[in-house]
């Protein structure tokens, strides 16, 4: 008792030091936690850290707003999750409570813990604890960090190079967004939102990109691309930045060595060259300034993700893993759950229908306006001539209302576009933002909003385009993905 105690007050100071910025650097010894608690703990980057410490031997409890496949998974595997702001409910004898940032301060079980003198501390600041004594491959960006990251993951582990990963996607090749090795060699997908990629210390660093977003935090994109720059600063001494090609600022980020990443930019230090499309699949070389590595396979879609391979590439070829073992490491990455995930695959040439009488099902975590419009465009360009259909579900009111414009212009790539009503989040309603902002601003005529049991409807009635062949997306960062095995199924029924 006397022990817990004693770590109680310690995390109490590190926790009241690290709000008040008075303590620049803290080690944290998280050898001796025996009891965690989870706010949120069906999130991404929760649910990741919850994995972590459930491999030690951890309780490890938690709450969040609803059950998911995610937290259903993360239940099978021991960890006591329930759904219902109860005090009666969270547990009194944990030793550290861990809370997203997503948590609203009148939450009632936040509002226990912080009240009672419990150690309370932020995600980002486990993940810094964590990660303070390895060898660190943060991947950072407004979009592309959690395909890269898991990319960089899936090589290390399946070349038998080894590590730990905390990433903020599901990897289909594992089923799941955490796994460890006894290697110190961690891959952590780096996340902006609350500045919480500030918190690490990379050996190697990506920045994918630095289009505007998270507004409600930054309140400008200038202070946003801040961020990132002072990300950079974050390299450890002798460490690799990797940065996409074009960004603003470039020229401002620090790290001892900097090289740029492009899909086909030949002024860039690393792009991809002699790209083949093959059915839903690419093959193309990786060409630097001083190596190369031909005829890489990537069976997942989209030519974002060829950029996202590339970077990738450089990342396994700088830790010295054989050409031969990157290639066939790359050939049976199978993707992150949500990610240009095809949900029904484009059938093979030659099979009965083929693309012209199949409807190919994709779906996509895209919640950006620079997101849709990467996965509308890809699509198109490798399913050409076929009709693309896209549901979007806006993610965030403040999102909606800073970005309407660009959602409209990205959406009107697509042929036919339904939106669904904003997920709001952790946000409340604003007045005057609804889906309509952006269904107004589009130039498409082929448009509508509808509810999700609409939306079913209209796929139960509508399905028979499939004579004519489509691409049907679904794309948004909310709840829209409870909808895929529904429209799945009607799918597959009519084409049968």
């Amino acid at each position: 008792m006397l022990i817990k105690k004693s770590l109680k007050k310690f995390w109490s100071i590190l926790s009241k030091a690290g709000t008040n910025g008075t303590l620049k650097q803290i080690m944290v010894e998280l050898n001796n936690i025996t009891r965690t608690y989870f706010l949120g703990i069906g999130g991404i980057g929760m649910s990741a850290i919850a994995r972590y410490f459930n491999t030690k031997g951890v309780y490890v409890s938690g709450y969040d707003k609803t059950s998911t496949a995610l937290t259903k998974q993360m239940e099978t595997e021991g960890i006591h999750i329930h759904y219902e702001d109860s005090i009666e409910l969270l547990d009194k004898e944990t030793e550290l409570v861990v809370y997203t940032p997503a948590i609203p301060d009148h939450h009632k079980e936040f509002m226990f813990y912080r009240q009672n003198n419990y150690t309370v501390i932020k995600r980002s600041e486990v993940l810094e604890s964590i990660t303070n004594s390895s060898f660190n491959i943060c991947i950072a960006g407004t979009h592309g960090k959690t395909t890269i990251s898991t990319m960089v993951a899936h090589i290390l582990r399946d070349s038998a190079y080894g590590c730990t990963a905390f990433l903020g996607g599901i990897s289909v090749n594992y089923n799941t967004n955490f796994w460890s090795n006894n290697t110190k060699v961690s891959v952590v997908e780096a996340d902006e939102y609350d500045r919480s990629f500030l918190k690490l210390s990379p050996d190697i660093a990506v920045i994918s990109a630095m289009d505007a977003d998270h507004l409600d935090i930054y309140g400008t994109e200038e202070k946003m691309e801040q961020a990132f720059i002072d990300f950079s600063v974050r390299i450890k001494p002798g460490g690799l930045l990797l940065s996409k090609f074009g960004l603003n600022r470039s020229a401002d980020m620090k790290a001892s060595e900097h090289f740029t990443y492009s899909l086909q930019n030949e002024s860039a230090y690393a792009y991809a060259a002699n790209i083949r499309m093959m059915h839903g699949a690419y093959q193309f070389d990786v060409i630097t300034k001083s190596w190369m590595i031909d005829n890489i396979i990537l069976n997942i879609g989209g030519m974002h993700n060829v950029e996202n391979a590339v970077a990738a590439t450089i990342i396994a070829h700088h830790l010295k893993i054989e050409n031969n073992k990157i290639r066939e490491a790359i050939k049976n990455f199978a993707g992150v759950k949500r990610r240009f995930e095809y949900i029904l695959h484009p059938s093979p040439p030659g099979e009965k229908g083929g693309d012209e009488g199949n409807i190919i099902f994709i779906d996509d975590y895209a919640h950006h306006p620079e997101e849709l419009k990467a996965l509308i465009s890809s699509a198109k360009s490798l399913f050409n001539g076929l009709k693309c259909t896209v549901v979007f579900q806006p993610h965030l009111f403040s999102r909606t209302r800073d970005l309407a414009e660009e959602f409209a212009k990205s959406l009107d790539l697509a042929d036919e576009v339904i939106l669904l009503p904003i997920y709001p989040a952790r946000e409340l309603p604003v007045a005057g933002v609804s889906s309509d902002l952006i269904l107004t601003k589009m130039r498409n005529r082929h448009k509508q909003i509808l509810t999700k049991e609409q939306l079913l409807q209209w796929v139960q009635v509508s399905a028979h385009e499939k004579n004519q062949g489509s691409v049907f997306i679904t794309a948004g960062a909310g709840d829209i993905d409870t909808l895929v095995e529904p429209i799945k199924n009607i799918l597959t029924l009519k084409q049968r």
